[in-house]
């Protein structure tokens, strides 16, 4: 649990998105990836006691500890390459913003961005930073 883990939703097309904008964006492949779905994000979760949280919650592991929502996207910022780890500064907008925000993005994230009937397959040189 000691690495860096990303936790989405893998039957929502902007959540893929998200994922694959990270792949190309942390060349040094610090980071993990688990669907919330998969037998590998369920066990993620039971660890870190977050069994019964919905799918449309972003989450991020880091160290161990699990962050929600828009902490979990910045904390995620601060791994990616180029000038994207400043985006962790909006940390300092309270959190009841910024998560009022990404709440109501994941409540309309289906009808404006699509789902898909399964997991997203990455392309081969991705594979191994996905968690089985």
């Amino acid at each position: 649990m000691g690495q860096s883990i990303v936790l989405y939703d893998g039957v929502c097309n902007l959540c893929n998105g998200v994922v694959a904008f990270t792949l190309r964006r942390n060349r040094k492949a610090s980071l993990k990836y688990a669907a919330l779905q998969s037998d590998a994000g369920r066990a993620i979760l039971r660890r870190c006691g977050l069994e019964s949280i919905p799918t449309d919650t972003f989450i991020f592991v880091e160290n161990g500890k699990p962050y929600v929502k828009s902490t979990a996207a910045l904390r995620l910022a601060k791994h990616l390459d180029g000038g994207w780890r400043f985006a962790y500064c909006f940390i300092i907008i309270p959190r009841f913003v910024r998560d009022s925000v990404y709440t109501f993005v994941a409540k309309n994230r289906y009808r404006w961005f699509g789902r898909r009937e399964a997991c997203l397959l990455m392309r081969p040189e991705y594979r191994e930073r996905f968690l089985n």
